[in-house]
């Protein structure tokens, strides 16, 4: 009697699945101890996955219950790639469908900063523009269009995600604050750099990304936050390496 490759994937991601029968070895014997051993290296290798892949989290829920969720995510979401890059895309919401955990509404948003981190590292590489490439006429620059490295990564939150992750990933770094927060992710050389966006800079580079130019996303964005710092936020896509190439539209006389 053959095993199915269905039965086989369900009984090897649930430890609490009896074993396929049929499934024997190489001597034609039941293969139950040996398949035991895979379905454990296969389990441990995956939640070992899960903690590099989000070490926060981990850090937050304790490694403990940590295990526990891995398995549950397992089984929910068996890997769909064999790069284990790509292993945990879909965390993110399964933590915000856990009503378990639904006193941390932070816990899902931190997640999906750490996967946007992973992103950005595993992101095609790209040639940044010359740290001069802005150092044109005001008019030009308000006329101009950017385009971003894929390396660089956004996230909004009502939560203070930056914060929450830095107090948990760097020493001496101090206790977040309530509070919503908008984090960019830039590569500037090899690790993916977070770093926290002023007001209102999330929208604007929202906006660059539509195909707005400079200006018209200035404009949009300062009617909702007058606050907004241009300046600022332009300097940290430079620093960043994250602005490929500028396109300047000059107006037709």
């Amino acid at each position: 009697m053959s095993v199915s490759q269905t039965a086989f994937r369900a009984a090897l991601l649930d430890p609490s699945a009896a074993i396929p029968e049929g499934l024997l070895d190489a001597a034609a014997h039941p293969a139950g101890r040996r398949f035991n051993v895979y379905r454990n290296n296969v389990a441990a290798s995956l939640t070992e996955a899960m903690h590099q892949a989000f070490p926060v989290i981990a850090k937050l829920l304790g490694a403990q219950n940590m295990d526990g969720l891995s398995g549950i995510f397992l089984r929910q979401h068996p890997p769909s790639s064999p790069l284990m890059m790509f292993y945990g895309e879909a965390f993110p919401d399964f933590l915000a469908g856990m009503e378990q955990l639904s006193h941390l509404g932070y816990l899902p948003d931190v997640a999906r900063l750490e996967l946007a981190l992973r992103r950005a590292y595993h992101a095609a590489d790209s040639q940044a523009a010359p740290a001069d490439a802005l150092a044109i006429p005001p008019e030009d620059i308000m006329n101009a269009r950017l385009e971003f490295a894929p390396s660089m990564q956004v996230l909004r939150s009502e939560w203070p995600i930056y914060s929450i992750w830095r107090f948990n990933s760097e020493e001496g770094a101090p206790k977040p604050e309530p509070g919503a927060q908008d984090v960019l992710i830039t590569r500037p050389e090899y690790d993916p750099l977070p770093q926290l966006l002023p007001a209102g800079g999330a929208q604007w580079i929202a906006g660059l990304q539509a195909g707005k130019t400079i200006g018209v996303a200035f404009e949009e964005t300062a009617a909702q936050s007058p606050e907004f710092d241009l300046g600022a936020t332009l300097a940290l896509l430079l620093q960043g390496g994250a602005i490929t190439s500028v396109i300047i539209e000059r107006l037709a006389k």
